[in-house]
């Protein structure tokens, strides 16, 4: 890189003393053409060569400056999400077009006019760069409509309702009924994990407290399954939205891609649905798919604790609903039959209430 810059300098310095040699001798009348070729070879290469000699020096003395500063900015690139450096490459490229459509109209100045051309790309260059980055988000969410209509036949493009992406958060992670979930094939399409969603996941394993450890490993370990065992797209968006919660930028995140939310929380399914972000709830699927339980019918279960009222026994069915025995608490620890005598549906499940079928006898 120091002989590179070295050479650079060299070349420079040589093509600034030809012209500075021109400038001086610009008014200059010559008398005849063989003294104008002794001229130019005697006091032009003069000049040529204290020019190098110059440029030479000088980039041998900033060249570790130099290279300093390169090796910072390619840190500094190289540190970048990949949907900053294509935003800020397609701005930079757009800048250097305008530029080159310009140059014809500078190309004829004279003097400092020279510079004209090198300032001008410079500035629409470092404009098209900051203005790509400013506009990334646009230019992701516009990228992302292009690929998605090209996909789509043109015949089914305005009917087509199908959302490929499902943006996994973090609760739905660690839960880890999504692994089965998708091992039963019930979720097309292509899983996206943000890289927010890893970080925070990794904050959690490495926390102190050994619960939030235990869940952020655990996490972990069914995203490595996900990956690596099971027959399903896996995507690591590497972008990052603005500032912000982790919620928030899985709703932006989701805007961008026309995806689907996936989680198990409760308050991010509310915030989804006011932002008109379509989500998929493994809570609500689990309800779903739960047996059928009609007040009358008589079920066998096993009552295990105390419930919250007097006398009231706790029992669950195989799949977690939680059944409560008016009276069972004279049964803990015995499996008996019960009479359903209602069924209530909340928000954070399923509760059926039940009385023994023995005193349903002997009333």
């Amino acid at each position: 890189m120091k002989r590179i810059i070295q050479t650079i300098g060299l070349l420079f310095g040589a093509v600034i003393g030809g012209q500075m040699h021109s400038w001086m001798n610009a008014g200059a009348i010559w008398t005849s053409q063989s003294y104008a070729v002794m001229q130019r070879s005697g006091s032009y290469y003069i000049n040529v060569g204290i020019g190098a000699l110059c440029g030479l020096v000088l980039a041998s003395m900033l060249s570790g400056a130099i290279i300093r500063f390169l090796e910072r900015g390619a840190d500094r690139v190289s540190e970048m999400p990949t949907g900053d450096l294509m935003a800020g490459g397609a701005g930079l490229a757009s800048g250097l077009g305008i530029s080159a459509l310009l140059y014809p109209a500078v190309s004829g100045f004279s003097g400092a006019g020279l510079f004209i051309p090198a300032c001008m790309t410079l500035f629409f260059g470092y404009f098209g760069l900051r203005l790509g980055l400013s506009k990334k988000q646009e230019l992701a969410e516009g990228f992302s409509s292009f690929m998605s209509m090209r996909a789509k036949p043109a015949d089914n493009l305005e009917d087509s309702t199908y959302e490929e992406h499902k943006i996994l958060d973090t609760s739905v992670i660690i839960d880890g009924r999504i692994a089965d979930i998708c091992k039963t094939g019930f979720i097309e399409g292509t899983l996206v994990i943000p890289e927010f969603v890893l970080e925070e996941l990794q904050h959690i394993a490495d926390s102190s407290d050994l619960l939030k450890r235990n869940r952020g490993r655990r996490g972990l370990d069914i995203l490595n399954k996900i990956q690596k065992e099971l027959d399903v797209k896996v995507l690591i968006y590497e972008g990052d939205m603005e500032d912000g919660e982790v919620d928030s930028k899985l709703v932006k995140l989701a805007k961008v891609l026309h995806g689907k939310v996936v989680t198990n929380d409760f308050n991010l399914n509310k915030v989804c649905e006011l932002q008109g972000v379509s989500v998929l709830n493994i809570n609500d699927l689990a309800n779903a798919v739960k047996p059928v339980v009609l007040p009358g019918e008589e079920i066998v279960v096993q009552v295990i604790k105390d419930g919250k009222e007097h006398g009231q026994g706790v029992a669950y069915l195989d799949d977690g609903t939680m059944i409560v025995v008016e009276g069972g608490r004279d049964f803990i620890g015995t499996t008996m039959e019960v009479l359903v005598t209602s069924v209530l549906q909340t928000s954070a499940g399923r509760m059926i209430f039940a009385k023994p079928k023995l005193l349903e006898k002997a009333l």
